[in-house]
């Protein structure tokens, strides 16, 4: 297998190159800027957008190599070209090429779904794809994006009309400042978290609108709420008459609403369910899957079923399996 699962991430077997490691690391490609995803590295290799978000995170970077989407760069006797991966905005997949020509794919988090706030992502041929499968398991099947941002929309109208505040809860970075668009375009006006609203001027000074009104405290009459879902703190204290509703693909879990405390859950996810992960691994040409976090398991199950070699990466190689 080329790569290997340790203890502070998925290296790259025989290479000093890690993927999304979460302790410092000799050098690191970075996918995207999620607090799960980062850490300080000797040299980190990441989109533009996803060095700026790191430097808000953790602080100024210690050796910092841009690769910008269609570029490519060089790291011994490896070739690293760098692709849009559709989850966040920055957000990217990596392809490698050893010395012998075998390449190697990470998505990272992965959404085939289209945005207003990041690049549609590509499907990659490769040798060997190292997929993200945290919604592998059949039961996870998103409908459209557009369409549940209508259904979003309906309810905060619903509750506006009544006097009562909607508030959404989503993670602040990238689905909040996706949601920000999604409503502005439905003609809804957002205020903002300090939190979510400080990423989203990042995104601006990288060229990307949002457009969300900083919260302070108080909210305009038909303005819509936007909190992290763990960090409201007492934020929201003066805010008698409300509702919430969390965004996110647990949404499809009966405890999807009630894990952030909110009233509802809409399946908004930026990450590609069980069908979209199935057709990128058939679609990417691979001879060799290894699927990586989540429902890791279950994917590689449905794979082999489709008669793919496929894996967990905490998985032994199965005989049995042959050759497809």
């Amino acid at each position: 297998m080329p790569v290997e699962l340790r203890k502070g991430g998925l290296v790259l077997r025989g290479t000093p190159l890690w993927f999304d490691a979460r302790t410092k690391s000799p050098v690191a490609f970075v996918s995207h800027a999620h607090s799960d995803h980062i850490a300080r590295h000797q040299r980190t290799i990441a989109t533009p957008e996803t060095l700026a978000l790191m430097a808000h995170r953790l602080g100024p970077l210690e050796h910092a190599t841009p690769l910008r989407y269609g570029e490519s760069l060089t790291l011994e006797d490896l070739t690293l070209e760098c692709f849009s991966a559709g989850h966040v905005f920055g957000s990217a997949q990596v392809r490698v090429t050893r010395a012998d020509g075998h390449r190697v794919v990470y998505t990272g988090d992965l959404s085939l779904e289209p945005a207003l706030t990041c690049a549609p992502a590509e499907v990659l041929a490769c040798d060997t794809l190292v997929i993200e499968s945290t919604f592998g398991d059949p039961k996870y099947r998103f409908p459209p994006r557009a369409q549940v941002y209508d259904d979003v929309t309906a309810w905060c109208r619903q509750q506006l009309a009544r006097g009562v505040r909607p508030i959404l809860l989503a993670y602040s970075l990238g689905k909040s400042q996706e949601a920000v668009r999604q409503l502005a375009v439905r003609g809804l006006k957002v205020c903002a978290h300090p939190t979510i609203h400080a990423v989203g001027r990042i995104f601006e000074d990288l060229g990307m609108p949002v457009g969300a009104r900083c919260f302070d405290g108080t909210f305009q009459d038909d303005e819509v709420g936007l909190f992290p879902p763990f960090r409201r703190g007492d934020s929201l204290a003066g805010v008698k008459d409300r509702a919430l509703a969390v965004l996110t693909g647990w949404a499809l879990e009966p405890w999807g609403a009630r894990r952030s405390g909110a009233d509802i859950a809409f399946p908004v996810s930026d990450h590609a369910d069980f069908p979209a992960l199935l057709s990128y691994a058939e679609r990417s040409g691979a001879r060799e899957i290894i699927t990586l976090h989540g429902f890791a398991t279950e994917l590689a199950d449905a794979l082999r079923k489709r008669g793919l070699f496929a894996r967990a990466v905490h998985e032994q190689v199965q005989m049995t399996l042959g050759l497809r």
